[in-house]
């Protein structure tokens, strides 16, 4: 009977070896994820605009934060823009992924937003289209989403969502709260969806924002308690200029520890006694 020959040990050579291209398997790969991290935050920032529009009466202001570790770029994206009938239209959302895909997934999914919103005025008629768009290019990746439109001839504020955080509202006569509206689901998960409608006339000054949940959301902070904290800052800044109480509201980011990145706009109305206000 033949017996097996023990295998012969490593040698403090053959680990040395071994540990050797492990590490270089290790920084080839890291390296690899960093520099898919760095194109997914260059192409982020080149899709987003580089102002939002104002009008008489509406004052704009957003602001973007990347991920805490980088690792989770990508996703989040805000917009705003006129339409043909002189309204304005403004988004905000997060497409479920991450790195490079989610990027370039964010700039399709905000020019099919502008394309559709041309030729349908209502935010949800808006979803819906854009939803089965999205769904025609089969692709894997889904996202949230906020849609608003501005009337400033009625002073009408249109708004839709699509398994969307909240946005938050707050008016100079120290009214607020949180904008829970009937929704649908996110963007590109199943076709023929509806998106209800919810209708706000702006009768006083105050402020509305839009956010993405990496401003809520963290490991520090539910994002039941993010919320709070986010209502608490615009209720005390409902007459304040937007690009001040946009960068109050990312400062809530920063104390939820958040890991993903985040997204905010904020639509100051009645900023020249025009009128405007939710409730």
């Amino acid at each position: 009977m033949l017996r097996r020959r023990p295998p012969r040990p490593a040698s403090a050579d053959d680990l040395l070896t071994t540990l050797g291209q492990l590490t270089a398997q290790a920084r080839a790969s890291a390296e690899l994820q960093r520099a898919r991290v760095e194109l997914a935050e260059v192409l982020q920032r080149e899709m987003l605009p580089a102002s939002l529009p104002d009008i008489p009466g509406l004052r704009t202001a957003a602001r973007y934060a990347p991920a805490r570790h980088g690792l989770a770029i990508g996703g989040d994206w805000y917009d705003g823009f006129p339409l043909p009938d002189g309204s304005l239209a403004f988004s905000v959302g997060d497409v479920q992924g991450h790195d490079v895909e989610a990027a370039a997934f964010m700039g399709q999914i905000r020019i099919g937003l502008r394309a559709v919103a041309a030729h349908a005025p209502d935010p949800g008629e808006v979803l819906s289209r854009a939803n089965d768009l999205l769904l025609s290019i089969d692709c894997e990746l889904f996202a949230t989403c906020t849609f608003v439109r501005y009337d400033p001839a009625t002073r009408e504020l249109a708004s839709a969502r699509a398994g969307h955080v909240p946005g938050v509202w707050a008016t100079t006569d120290r009214r607020w709260g949180l904008a829970e509206d009937p929704g649908g689901l996110p963007l590109g998960v199943l076709p023929g969806q509806g998106y209800p409608v919810t209708r706000r006339r702006l009768t006083a000054a105050g402020t509305f924002v839009l956010l993405t949940d990496g401003v809520v959301e963290g490991p520090s902070f539910p994002i039941e308690a993010g919320l709070a904290q986010v209502a608490r800052v615009v209720s005390a800044r409902a007459g304040a200029d937007p690009a001040e109480t946009a960068g109050a509201v990312m400062g809530v980011a920063e104390l939820t520890g958040h890991t993903d990145d985040a997204a905010v706009i904020v639509l100051r109305h009645g900023a020249d006694g025009a009128g405007a206000g939710a409730g």
